[in-house]
């Protein structure tokens, strides 16, 4: 018997062939008509089942094609597969401004924030090793807690009762609370929720408990409990519109109330400065620092506690679970094993599993998420990362491409955004932007195999063929900033002068003791401008304008020439567009659909009022002043400071910025540089920055180098923690710590120039110095 399957009837009713041709397979991710921040109608292929490098200078428009476009498309496809409920729950993707992206599959995107960055969040929740610690310890340690919640500091069944799981415990210190030689009526109180004024002031100064004008170091014992540990009863208070009864409590139950009864790092901006400034912190006396009750802390497996495990560096943990030979205790360690071995494998096997998570660089938490996503075995899934080799010594960055060949091999897609040769080399496909930064790029300059790339005439194509060259003609010292007997970490008791008025370098693996050497540095010198990988802190509306702090100035120009008030030139003021609120767009939420966001009807994008508009600055309105790049706008505003500052963005490579451009679509090594430009004139002699090459291009590195060249010149000494070897071949000295990480480093291995570096044995920064020369001269 045949069985006839028909597609759908036609319009006249009749049975036809079916309406579907053959199956459309698309073999890679494409890109058409992408026009994301400084993207111009980009056309882009990315091959499926392989590794595709995405490459340009800083601000080329790399993160707008893979993180803008595709990722965030893919995620917005694959959120409109949930029910209407769920979507409302997800993260909202926008839909990124392409004429279509076809062929996507479902994206992980791997990005180098730092995940569950709280007190309760550390490497072994993160990656799955403590639960499975905790499941053996259930099963196999003597004598039991029970499940293996009972081994969870993050559960009430395992939690130390005296600290609630977080390792140490935070009391109030009246001596920081209380001034004695201050009145209430003076202010004697210092926390701010209690000053002078305040109801709650009121409740201690004009209760008629105490003499509000006696200086609080003259109160009697009785006087003192009272104020600090009294409670129990109301009392009465004068208010505005009458009095109040409230009930009394001590100053520092009040405190522990509104601060102290959860995680520090969770409090906000005043609240987390306040209850600081009024804290003594310190490890748990009843846990000591463990996290567990003492049932948990009890059991023992291999003559260990389960926090003892958890404080052994990776491969420490491994050896100790690899030498379990009870059949279940094997069995069940062997997940945990198989984490711990990727661990090490990226090249963070000197960390431990109860190190906090927000702890960890942002390189070093992306590579426990590959860790993570290594384990999950998914197959036909977009992996994108954005600079996973970032905070990777060259030693690590194999181990690290060696992982997204285990990604590939299984079958996914591997998209990188990334500037380190080895990384870029080792891909099957590259897609290159540029030419420039900002207006200047967002084009595909190349696109095809790394071999090829090296033969384009591109700035990376250019990068891959001649690494800079080592620095011969080394400064010459003028003093030394002398460090003695450092044991800071992993420090094993370092000694070292670090020369003044030249470029060091220190390097070395990653834990291998460079930033402690350099956090030991500043301490001893805090005059030191320090730039760090720190974030910048601002709020979603701040601007390259507002971090440069020269907003206000140009507001006071504005109202100047105009007579109007400053608050006018102000797009989060008086100035605002009534519609927008001075975004600039309008989001319309849709519930369950993904939200829409366009530009604002009202002021065109501008952000500002039709008022503020009727006012011009040599010739421009404010919302056309924001919209100039720095170099355009220097010229038109008649201040020295705000020349001063703007001539710093030129100073980093960055004057292709608008003033108005905000900060959170800025790119990697933008963001990094700003944080440099503002800091750049700072008094003091000695700066210190730790991978200030961190989201930078090779060619961006040149100018960089350059800006630290002209600093040194100046008369400043200057140290860089770092890992770019095109910057260490520039450096006038450079401190290798190692010759591992954890407590196989912590010493110092080389001191000296970089030539003799190149030449030294027993360094893997020479070792890959020497290496990346011989790729170099094959190439050429």
């Amino acid at each position: 018997m045949t069985v006839h399957v028909h597609g759908p009837e036609q319009g006249n009713g009749a049975a036809g062939p079916p309406a579907w041709g053959p199956r459309e397979h698309l073999e890679a991710v494409l890109v058409i008509g992408a026009r994301h921040n400084n993207l111009k109608g980009v056309h882009a292929r990315v091959p499926k089942g392989a590794v595709t490098a995405v490459t340009g200078v800083s601000g080329s428009g790399k993160s707008s094609l893979v993180h803008g476009v595709i990722a965030a498309e893919a995620g917005r496809r694959l959120n409109e597969t949930f029910p209407g409920f769920l979507r409302n729950r997800l993260p909202k993707h926008t839909r990124p401004a392409a004429d279509a992206v076809r062929g996507l599959p479902p994206a992980v995107v791997v990005d180098q924030g730092a995940p569950g960055a709280n007190s309760r969040s550390t490497v072994g929740t993160m990656t799955g090793v403590h639960a499975a610690l905790r499941v053996l310890y259930s099963r196999c340690a003597t004598p039991s807690a029970g499940e293996s919640t009972a081994y969870s500091f993050n559960d009430p069944a395992g939690m130390c009762p005296e600290c609630q799981g977080l390792g140490r415990t935070v009391r109030v210190d009246p001596d920081r609370v209380l001034d004695p030689a201050l009145s209430l009526n003076q202010g004697a109180i210092l926390a701010p929720i209690a000053a002078v004024g305040t109801a709650t002031w009121q409740i201690y100064a004009e209760s008629g408990l105490f003499d509000p004008d006696k200086p609080v170091g003259d109160f009697t014992a009785e006087e003192r409990a009272l104020l600090l540990q009294g409670g129990g009863f109301r009392v009465t208070r004068r208010g505005p519109n009458g009095t109040y009864r409230n009930t009394y409590e001590g100053l520092v139950p009040m405190l522990e109330r509104r601060y102290l009864n959860r995680d520090l790092s969770r409090l906000r901006g005043r609240d987390r400065e306040a209850a600081r400034a009024a804290v003594r912190e310190g490890r748990c006396p009843e846990c000591g620092g463990t996290r567990l009750n003492a049932a948990a802390r009890a059991s023992r497996l291999a003559g260990m506690g389960i926090a003892d495990m958890c404080a052994l560096e990776v491969p420490d943990l491994a050896e100790v679970l690899g030498a379990l030979t009870d059949p279940v205790a094997a069995a069940v360690a062997g997940e945990a094993l198989e984490s711990l071995r990727r661990i090490d494998r990226v090249g963070l096997g000197y960390l431990r599993l109860d190190r906090e998570s927000g702890t960890l660089s942002g390189g070093e938490a992306q590579r426990l998420k590959v860790v993570r996503h290594l384990g999950a075995g998914l197959a036909g899934m977009a992996y994108v990362f954005d600079e996973p080799s970032r905070g990777l010594h060259p030693r690590d960055v194999h181990r690290l491409i060696g992982l997204l060949y285990e990604l590939r091999e299984e079958g996914n897609t591997v998209l990188v955004v990334e500037h380190d040769r080895q990384v870029v080399r080792a891909a099957d496909h590259v897609i290159d932007m540029g030419p420039g930064a900002g207006a200047s790029g967002g084009r595909v300059v190349f696109a095809g195999p790394p071999a090829e790339l090296e033969d384009a005439p591109t700035a990376t194509g250019k990068a891959l063929r001649a690494p800079a060259p080592l620095k011969r003609d080394v400064r010459t010292p003028a003093g030394a900033y002398p460090i003695e007997d450092a044991r800071l970490n992993n420090l094993d008791g370092v000694s070292t002068d670090l020369p003044a008025g030249v470029l060091t370098a220190v390097t070395g693996v990653a834990g291998s003791g460079k930033s402690s050497l350099v956090r030991e540095l500043a301490r001893l010198h805090p005059e030191a401008v320090v730039v760090d990988q720190s974030p910048i802190p601002a709020s979603p509306r701040a601007t390259v304008a507002t971090h440069l702090r020269v907003m206000d100035r140009i507001r006071r120009l504005f109202a100047d020439a105009s007579g109007a008030d400053p608050a006018l030139f102000s797009a989060n003021s008086a100035g605002a567009c009534p519609r927008c609120k001075g975004r600039g767009t309008v989001s319309t939420d849709l519930a369950f659909m993904d939200p829409v966001v366009s530009v604002c009807e009202a002021c065109g994008g501008l952000r500002f009022r039709p008022e503020a508009l009727e006012h011009r600055l040599a010739g421009r309105t404010v919302a056309q002043m924001l919209g100039a790049t720095a170099a355009e706008a220097a010229p038109l505003l008649d201040d020295t400071g705000v020349r001063r500052r703007l001539a710093k963005l030129e100073e980093v490579g960055l004057d292709h910025l608008t003033l108005g451009r905000e900060l959170a679509t800025l790119s990697g090594g933008e963001r990094q540089r700003l944080k440099l430009a503002r800091h750049l004139g700072e008094s003091g002699a000695l700066y210190v920055f730790d991978e200030p090459t961190a989201g930078l291009h090779p060619a961006d590195v040149d100018g960089l180098a350059a800006l630290l060249d002209r600093l040194v010149d100046a008369g400043n000494t200057v140290v860089v923690v770092e890992h770019d070897l095109d910057l260490v071949r520039r450096a006038d000295h450079v401190i290798d710590m190692g010759p591992g990480g954890g407590r196989h480093g912590g010493r110092v291995v080389f001191e000296g120039p970089p030539a003799a570096l190149a030449r030294a044995e027993g360094s893997f920064t020479a070792e890959f110095l020497r290496r990346e020369d011989e790729e170099a001269g094959a190439v050429g």
